[in-house]
């Protein structure tokens, strides 16, 4: 019983945290353009550790955290299947709060980004993480390539038009105004460069 009690507690901290609110989440500033995918009720930890309590084999979930992490999510589950064996419905759903919350936690650990809570199913996670997720089930990067592609053309576009649109400048905060839009391309293309040749995860 004093396993219940303890899980239910931890639980129900992740319910008091605002993790379920409906406003406004408190994402740090580096991370709040984050899509809510790894951390949310329907992403991809929290169904491995769905799956791992519904076919009681903790196996499934622990690829989704490093291996420093295993030895804490094995005793999360253990605790949360004993609690689940003891309590009723409600301790039963407080439970694996509790678990879901541990795994998303040291999930996000080991990409190094906070856990700011379990957030709701169903929210917006973009154009790009489901073609993504397509691209994985169907083994073809051809949609998810396709889009990316027309939207990295449209930006550099747009950019390069600013550019024009700029160079017939004359008086000095005009001619600025260009130099910082030159700039802008050439750093912006270069970020994006560094940032595709990045490994998974890479901040």
């Amino acid at each position: 019983m004093q396993q219940t009690r303890t899980v239910v507690a931890r639980g129900r901290r992740h319910l008091r945290s605002g993790s379920f609110a409906s406003g406004p989440q408190p994402w740090s500033a580096k991370y709040r353009s984050m899509p809510p995918h790894c951390d949310s009720l329907d992403g991809p930890v929290v169904t491995a550790a769905k799956a791992a309590l519904t076919e009681q084999n903790v196996d499934l979930v622990l690829p989704f955290v490093p291996q420093a992490a295993e030895e804490e999510v094995r005793a999360a589950f253990e605790r949360t299947r004993a609690a689940q064996a003891e309590g009723g419905h409600f301790a039963h759903e407080v439970a694996d709060l509790y678990f879901f919350g541990t795994v998303v936690r040291l999930h996000r650990a080991g990409e190094g980004a906070p856990f700011t809570g379990l957030k709701p199913a169903g929210l917006d996670v973009g154009p790009v993480i489901p073609l993504a997720e397509r691209a994985i089930e169907q083994r073809s990067i051809d949609d998810l390539h396709a889009f990316l592609s027309a939207e990295l053309r449209e930006q550099l576009q747009r950019r390069l038009d600013r550019i024009g649109a700029l160079s017939a400048g004359v008086t000095t905060p005009e001619r600025r105004e260009y130099v910082e839009a030159v700039l802008g391309l050439q750093v912006y293309s270069h970020h994006l460069y560094k940032f595709m040749r990045k490994t998974p995860h890479e901040g």
